[in-house]
C-alpha cells in the first residue's frame, strides 16, 4: 500500500467533507477548518506527478480561492449569503477534484 497516496486522497476527501460540514452547520469554526484542510490538500498536490496533476492542483486552488474569501467575508461583514455561495463553489471544486482522483485511479489500474 502506498501511504503517500493514502494521505493525499485522505486530505482530498477531507476537503470536501469539511466544506459540506460547513454547509450543514454554518459557523465560523467549521469554515476555518474547511479552509485549513483545503490548504493542506493544496500543498500536498504541489508535489504530485501523475496524469492529471495540473487539473487536480487547479481545482484545489479554486476551492482555496472560494474558502479563504468566504472566511474573510464572514469575519468582516457577516454576510452569510455570500459566504454560503462561496462555500458551495468550493464544494463543487472539491467534488471535481475527487472525480479526477477517481479517473486517475482507474487509469492507473488499467496500466497494471
Amino acid at each position: 500500500m502506498n501511504w503517500g497516496k493514502v494521505v493525499y486522497i485522505f486530505f482530498a476527501l477531507m476537503s470536501l467533507t469539511t466544506t459540506a460540514g460547513f454547509l450543514y452547520d454554518k459557523n465560523e469554526i467549521a469554515l476555518f477548518v474547511a479552509a485549513s484542510v483545503n490548504l493542506v490538500s493544496t500543498l500536498l498536490k504541489i508535489g504530485v506527478k501523475n496524469i492529471l496533476s495540473a487539473e487536480l492542483f487547479a481545482s484545489s486552488l479554486v476551492a482555496d480561492l472560494h474558502l479563504i474569501p468566504a472566511f474573510v467575508v464572514l469575519q468582516t461583514t457577516g454576510n452569510m449569503t455570500v459566504v454560503y455561495s462561496l462555500a458551495i463553489g468550493a464544494a463543487i471544486a472539491n467534488f471535481f477534484s475527487l472525480s479526477l482522483v477517481l479517473v486517475e485511479a482507474s487509469k492507473t489500474q488499467e496500466e497494471f
